[in-house]
Formats: structure tokens, sequence, C-alpha cells
């Protein structure tokens, strides 16, 4: 058995656009979401934005002041960089698929 206890800690995760963090910090009775990051050293690491969104496990919550269980997973959410949905409008056009025209997945066997 692992002397590393999962249970009595808590993680916390941020992804920007240039590296990932995945921090574990000492789970406490009592902790909040709030202390959690703080603990973390994430904020003294990178500038987070001003009103960021956090979540528990991929679900999101808006009160940083929730309290935490042993072995959560605190996330830390940024805005989008892009449009998903722009993007697959520009790779419709780009690639045009209908019943007068071949799908994309015969553009590599005619080439």
């Amino acid at each position: 058995m692992n002397s590393y206890d999962r249970s009595a800690t808590v993680s916390v995760a941020y992804a920007t656009v240039e590296q990932q963090f995945y921090v574990t910090v000492a789970f406490e009775q009592g902790m909040t979401v709030k202390q959690a990051i703080q603990q973390s050293g994430i904020p003294t690491q990178v500038e987070l934005p001003a009103q960021f969104a956090c979540g528990i496990f991929s679900q999101r919550i808006d009160d940083l002041e929730q309290l935490l269980q042993a072995g959560d997973r605190v996330e830390i959410y940024r805005s989008l960089t892009a449009n998903p949905k722009e993007i697959r409008r520009k790779r419709a056009a780009a690639n045009p698929t209908s019943r007068y025209c071949r799908g994309n997945r015969f553009k590599q066997l005619y080439k």
C-alpha cells in the first residue's frame, strides 16, 4: 500500500494556452474552493482573470465559498479562445458534403 493517501488531499487544476497546472494540496476540514485555490499557489504563478468560473469534477459552481470534501478536484475555467461553432462552419465550407458532392472521405482516394 502506498504511503500517499489520496483521500487526505484536494487537487486544483488550471490550464493556460502555454501550460497546465495540476496541484495537490492537503485537505483540511471546512476547506472552501477559494482556500484550495490560494493554497495551490496557482494565482502566484499565473495571472487569473478577474472573473473566472470554477467547478468540482466538471460540475460548475457559482460560490467560491462552497465546502470541499477530501479527494475533490477543483477546476478553474478560462474563457474559450475560439468559438467552436465558427470553427465547424469554416471546416464545412472548406469541405462541402451533399448529395451532389462526394464526401470528405473520397478526397484521399481520388487525388
